[in-house]
Formats: structure tokens, sequence, C-alpha cells
């Protein structure tokens, strides 16, 4: 028995807050936002050259991406065997400059959390000794 699919077949009915952080899950990807942010520069990409800017594998990179556009991030261009991906909008470049502003008050408390440890793929949650007062 293989892995599980990515994506569910239907949109699921969640809680808006459930929602809210599957978005922020859905940046919090280090792979993910790299592609984004390329995606920014160049404008569009096919996967092979997400794959060369970004660093990941081949599989890597389809699950990354099929996550980006079931989320609606990135929209996919197909022109026979070749597929392209564009950002959808201005969401993802507003929630990037966001982000950085944020970090400009709070980088030294963010890059000093503990409770959150990111790991080569994805974060993982770990019991910190103490947690930071905020």
């Amino acid at each position: 028995m293989g892995r599980p699919g990515i994506v569910t077949l239907e949109p699921m009915a969640l809680p808006e807050h459930e929602l809210l952080a599957r978005i922020f899950r859905t940046l919090g990807d280090s792979t993910r936002l790299r592609m984004i942010e390329r995606l920014l520069e160049v404008g569009e990409a096919s996967q092979s050259e997400l794959i060369e800017l970004v660093g990941a594998t081949q599989s890597r990179a389809s699950e990354h991406l099929s996550c980006l556009a079931w989320c609606g991030f990135v929209r996919v261009q197909r022109d026979g065997r070749t597929a392209r991906y564009c950002l959808v909008g201005e969401h993802p470049e507003a929630f990037l400059r966001l982000a950085r502003q944020f970090l400009r008050d709070n980088g030294n408390a963010v890059g000093g959390c503990t409770v959150l440890e990111e790991t080569k793929d994805t974060p993982q949650v770990v019991t910190a000794a103490a947690q930071p007062s905020v």
C-alpha cells in the first residue's frame, strides 16, 4: 500500500480557525515558500525549472506544487506534456510582505522559539523546557 493522496477528492468543511491554520501550514514549509519566492522573481516556471531553482527532488517538488495549486496559491498552465506554474493573484506576495514586516519587530523571538523545530522537510512539534514569555 502506497502513500495516501495529498488532497481529498472533495473539499472538507472545517471551522474557519482550522482553515486559517492550514493556510499558514501551506506557507510554513520552506520548500513551498522558496517556490513561491522564485515564482515571484521569475513570473512562471516549469516543474523542472523550479526543481533546479529550489533544489528539491522531482517527487517532492510534485507534491509541493500540487499542494500549492490545490490551496489556490499557484495555477497550472498545461501545454501538451509541459506544465508551467504561476502565482494566483496578489495574495502570495501580500502574505510574504506582511510576514517580513512582522519579522522586523519579532525576528529574534521567532528565531529563538523552540516549540517548533524545523526538520529537513516539515515542521515538527517538540516539547520545550521553558516556553518564552510573550
